[in-house]
């Protein structure tokens, strides 16, 4: 096995500052890659994996990255101290920033594997997932959980589950600030019934000033996660910086002190293309890469017409439409800028 070449920059705390949150079905390597031709900085993660698939599955296919995503964190789901302590120094082997544990998502086959958000229940287990994991692997190992579970949703519940994981070594966490309702919502409605509350991510940080404590759920643009920078330490964008992926643009100066313009919509499709090229010549599908940027040119002149261009192609295996999408907004450019 190739094992990656790490980056040293998820050792900065500063790499939490601003993060992309790991999604199911979206956060895959081409999507990685699309972002990172928006930012420099950002933190990605990985979907969650679970330690199973990675001890046994296809390594290469599930844990296989471009070494221009660094930072990149792989997420991984399971309760198993051994198997996770496994999948950690697979993944680090591989070359991954970081090691983070799911303890949020709430869909019944996650619980039915006794991973993900159910294991709030269980703060002591996953204190020794933790400890485990640690043990194996060399880079940061961190958790990303909920506010609270089911009837399990106070800020001292919250506090019993982060200082017991913190005693395991876990200095570094990301809340979801809304609880999840194991019983009764789907992932999606979890994702959005719940109420926010961040008051209690910033009340976790204030009592825990050692921790580093980011914050996610809800978070629409940039604005607002300048606004929470104030009470914790970093920010993570989950369906905001998928579906209006051009905010990812504005990351690097606003959080990371960059100097440099940002990339141009243009500029990224550009870039992006030889990498879809590649892909292709590999036997890949231009759809694998394009459906992670039907939002780029969101609220631009022609940015319906470019979606619709890119929506489906599920058999085309060259950069025709592409090529045409772009041809599309640089005309509806064109006529905006004649008609102004």
């Amino acid at each position: 096995m190739k094992t990656q070449q790490k980056s040293e920059k998820a050792h900065d705390p500063r790499a939490w500052r601003f993060a992309v949150a790991p999604m199911m079905d979206w956060t895959d390597r081409h999507c990685r890659y699309f972002h990172r031709l928006l930012t420099r900085h950002a933190l990605l993660y990985t979907e969650m994996i679970t330690a199973d698939a990675v001890i046994y599955g296809d390594r290469e296919r599930l844990l296989g990255f471009n070494t221009e995503e660094h930072p990149v964190a792989l997420q991984l789901g399971g309760s198993d101290p051994r198997r996770l302590a496994a999948a950690a120094r697979i993944g680090a082997e591989f070359g991954y920033d970081e090691i983070n544990l799911n303890v949020g998502c709430p869909s019944d086959r996650v619980q039915e594997g006794r991973f993900g958000a159910c294991l709030m229940a269980e703060p002591k287990l996953v204190a020794d997932c933790i400890a485990a994991m640690r043990a194996a692997c060399d880079v940061p190992v961190t958790v990303k959980c909920r506010i609270g579970i089911d009837d399990q949703d106070s800020d001292a519940d919250l506090e019993r589950f982060v200082s017991t994981v913190a005693a395991a070594g876990c200095t570094t966490f990301i809340v979801h600030a809304r609880k999840a309702w194991l019983q009764g919502l789907s992932p999606k409605e979890n994702r959005e019934v719940p109420p926010l509350n961040y008051e209690r991510v910033y009340r976790l940080k204030a009592a825990h000033p050692d921790l580093t404590i980011i914050i996610n759920g809800g978070i629409r643009s940039l604005d607002e996660a300048e606004e929470h920078l104030a009470k914790v330490d970093g920010v993570m964008l989950g369906r905001a910086a998928y579906q209006t992926p051009y905010l990812l643009a504005e990351v690097d100066r606003r959080f990371f002190g960059s100097h440099e313009q940002p990339v141009t919509r243009r500029e990224v499709i550009e870039r992006l293309i030889p990498y879809i090229e590649r892909h292709l010549a590999r036997g890949g599908k231009l759809n694998n890469v394009t459906r992670h940027i039907l939002g780029l040119y969101h609220g631009e002149p022609g940015g319906r017409l470019f979606r619709r261009q890119l929506s489906g192609l599920h058999e085309r295996a060259d950069v025709e439409p592409l090529l045409e999408a772009l041809a599309v907004v640089d005309r509806a450019a064109s006529l905006r800028r004649a008609a102004a």
